[in-house]
């Protein structure tokens, strides 16, 4: 590990094998169903979480336990100084807020840094500050790399239900009810830290071919050098066909699937489907 440690929180999603390979330090946000709340991760699987989804159970999520980071900090090893500490988008969530304060409780200096998205696209920039700090990159450098790749990344998602988005604040009653009349599919991106409608377009399969329309216009050639991430809840068919057709067309591209779990899979709802990319620059 040396003297610098990555933190995430649970929304980037990465696996636990790469996270103990690589010493990435997990801090998880929580989904609330009436009185229960769950640690995403912890004390709730994805799967149980969409099968409570399915029953008509409506969560809530919210933050890390600010205590529990404080606890997570303070039990690294002694020769760490630095924490570069990547959160989601802090448009979506107060974590990256609450990373900054922590400097005002620990010993070590905690860099925070806002990914300004989730999920794949923010697992991206963790495997990047673990790739800088392994090769003995300083925490300023880290930083500094994090930001031109932030630039870089491209994500799109489309959701099946609009109820959820319309739940969550992200369209008002009177879209989301005219929006599934008329079979409309937002296709959705962050933009100013915040999810928003990209395009409105009509029915599931249009929405994802226009995203893929985008990546043909973004990834030159064979895809050499790109990186490609399939993100899915609850839909792996569907996550199962996309990463096939992504390897067929971009065959030197590196092709992988995730998923949108309990957090984020409380705003976008089952079955939607994310596609994002970008070019790795090592």
């Amino acid at each position: 590990m040396g003297n610098i440690a990555i933190l995430t929180d649970s929304t980037a999603y990465l696996p636990a094998g790469f996270c103990e390979r690589h010493d990435v330090h997990v801090a998880p946000l929580s989904v609330i169903f009436g009185r229960e709340s769950f640690r995403e991760a912890v004390d709730i699987t994805t799967e149980a979480f969409y099968e409570r989804i399915e029953a008509g159970n409506l969560p809530t999520t919210s933050q890390p336990i600010i205590g529990e980071t404080v606890e997570l900090i303070d039990s690294l090893p002694a020769e760490v100084t630095d924490v570069i500490a990547i959160t989601l988008s802090s448009g979506i969530s107060g974590t990256y807020q609450s990373m900054i304060a922590l400097n005002n409780m620990v010993d070590v200096n905690v860099h925070a840094f806002d990914s300004e998205i989730s999920c794949m696209p923010q697992a991206f920039l963790v495997e990047e500050a673990v790739h800088m700090r392994d090769n003995g990159a300083s925490a300023e450098e880290i930083m500094q790399h994090l930001e031109k790749t932030r630039e870089r990344i491209r994500a799109y998602f489309v959701v099946d239900d609009l109820d959820h988005l319309q739940r969550g604040g992200r369209l008002s009653a009177a879209q989301a009810l005219v929006g599934s009349f008329l079979q409309i599919k937002p296709v959705l991106h962050f933009q100013d830290r915040q999810i928003v409608p990209f395009e409105k377009i009509r029915t599931y399969k249009k929405a994802v071919r226009r995203i893929e329309e985008m990546m043909d216009q973004s990834i030159v050639g064979d895809g050499a050098g790109y990186c490609i991430g399939i993100i899915h809840a609850n839909c792996p068919e569907r996550q199962a066909e996309e990463i096939a057709s992504m390897k067929q067309k971009f065959p030197q591209a590196q092709v992988t699937g995730g998923h949108f779990g309990p957090v984020i899979g409380t705003h976008l709802g089952p079955g939607a489907i994310g596609i994002t990319w970008y070019h790795r620059e090592r």
